[in-house]
Parts: C-alpha cells; sequence; structure tokens
C-alpha cells in the first residue's frame, strides 16, 4: 500500500484484524519494514490479535527519498501522518534503533496518540561527539567505497559474531535491504541520527505501558543503555533477548515474540 505523507510517498503494509488495537512498527537504519515482516516475523506473530501496520521511513524501502534533507522530527511528522491517514487516533508503537528514537521523540510529542511502547535495541541519549565523527566517517566510506561494501561492513556491526554464521539468511536479507537504500538517503539519515535531540529528560513523563527489549549481545546500543531507560520510565518492563545482538528481533525471533505478544495482548 502507499500514502502520500507530508509530499513524500510512503510505502507500507496494513494487516491482521481491521477492528484490533493497532500497532505500528518503526524500522532501524538503514533498514525497511521488511525486518519485521518475514516468515516467523513480528507482523506474522501479531496479525492474528492486533491490526499491524509496519511502513517504510522516507528515504528506505520503497518510500521516496525526497530531498535528502532529513530529521527526527521529520520522521515523527511523518508517522503521525500515516497515522491520521489511516484514521488511527491512539496505536502501540514497536521501535528498533533508530525506530526507538523517533518512537521516543513521537511519545514526547504526541502522548495522546501512543496508547503503548516497545522500545528495542535503542537508547534515549543524543550523540555524544564521538558517534557524530563517526557517522560523518560513513558517508566519507559510502562516497569512496560504495554502498555494497558499506552493507558488508555494517551487517558484522548488528549481528552476533554466531548470527551471521547460524542467520545466514536473515543477514543476506537486512544485507540486501542495506546494498538497495539511496546514498542520499543514507547521508540524510546519518545527519538526522547526528541531530537527533535527547529524549532523557522526558521519559519519567511517559505513561503508556513500556517493553524494553534488548539483545544480550548488543554492543551499538548495549543492555546498559536499556537498564538506564527502564530506571526512568514509570512501570517500564526490560527484558534480554539471548543469542542476539543489535537485531534482536531477527537473530532470535522466538523470545522476541514471546515477550512481545504477551505485552500487547493487555493494552486494549
Amino acid at each position: 500500500m502507499k500514502a502520500v505523507i507530508n509530499n513524500v510517498l510512503h510505502r507500507y503494509i496494513d494487516v491482521g484484524i481491521s477492528t484490533a488495537a493497532p500497532i505500528i512498527f518503526i524500522h532501524g537504519f538503514p533498514f525497511s519494514h521488511k525486518m519485521w515482516a518475514f516468515p516467523g516475523g513480528q507482523t506474522e506473530a501479531l496479525s492474528g490479535t492486533h491490526r499491524v501496520i509496519a511502513y517504510d521511513v522516507r528515504g528506505h524501502g520503497e518510500s521516496e527519498v525526497g530531498t535528502g534533507h532529513y530529521s527526527i522530527e521529520f520522521f515523527v511528522d511523518d508517522l503521525i501522518g500515516l497515522m491520521n491517514q489511516l484514521t488511527i487516533p491512539k496505536a502501540i508503537l514497536c521501535g528498533l534503533s533508530m525506530g526507538g528514537y523517533i518512537a521516543l521523540r513521537a511519545v514526547e510529542r504526541h502522548a495522546d496518540r501512543i496508547s503503548g511502547l516497545v522500545l528495542c535495541d535503542t537508547r534515549s541519549e543524543a550523540d555524544p561527539n564521538e558517534a557524530r565523527v563517526k557517522r560523518a566517517q560513513a558517508i566519507k566510506e559510502i562516497q569512496e567505497n560504495g554502498m555494497k561494501q558499506y552493507a558488508e561492513n555494517y551487517v558484522k556491526n548488528v549481528f552476533a559474531p554466531e548470527s551471521l554464521q547460524q542467520k545466514a539468511e536473515a543477514v543476506r536479507m537486512i544485507q540486501s535491504i542495506i546494498e538497495r537504500t539511496s546514498p542520499i538517503s543514507i547521508y540524510g539519515t546519518l545527519m538526522a541520527l547526528a541531530s537527533r535531540t535527547d529524549t532523557t529528560a522526558a521519559l519519567p513523563f511517559i505513561t503508556c505501558p513500556t517493553l524494553i527489549l534488548v539483545g544480550e549481545k548488543d554492543t551499538l546500543t548495549p543492555p546498559t543503555a536499556a537498564q538506564a531507560m527502564k530506571d526512568k520510565i514509570p512501570n517500564a518492563q526490560l527484558f534480554l533477548i539471548p543469542k542476539a545482538a543489535h537485531m534482536s528481533n531477527v537473530e532470535n525471533p522466538e523470545d522476541f515474540n514471546t515477550h512481545l505478544v504477551e505485552f500487547v495482548s493487555k493494552i486494549v
């Protein structure tokens, strides 16, 4: 399906029970909605009980690149615009990594539109200077070596070493998604991530049910970052996903889905 939101064409899937409680999946960088929509994945796990929406953030997957001038604020505007387009007054948000940044900023700006929050392999803090420099270096590396090399290196950072061997098909899927992403989108999103706001101060004011999931071997947004969010969000739940790093929903969908399904089943 497709919808023009804020003058950019967005692609999305809308499956499950149309009259049931909606949950919206927000993918990480630089992926697409397909990171949720694979056999045994999250859209499949919830489509029998919920209305399930998963979309491609502008510039990713099959959504239009547009100008390439991005910010997390624009991504939040797109999310709310999509909800308006689909006549969804409130929804559960489930975001991984960048998707978590979008969800956290969305709940800060539009708390009345969010009925539940699932934060996966993400953090509330803004980028420190070292991380900003690394994002700038990534742009240079792509310009020098191309997207294929960037994708090959990227998957090594987001999957646990054993997942690279034991989840080879999943790794290929993610690597293929990255390779097909426009360099202009990559550059724009890297700058958006580097300039995002720090949402830590807003965590104590989150009132909706919140679930935090993180791969036990995640080195990019480690369990310590997840614990820091749990300590500040009232009544938040936190679970480590074993045998997983940054792509916890793909590396260990069984355990991930168990926690996810149990959590959302309690939200009307």
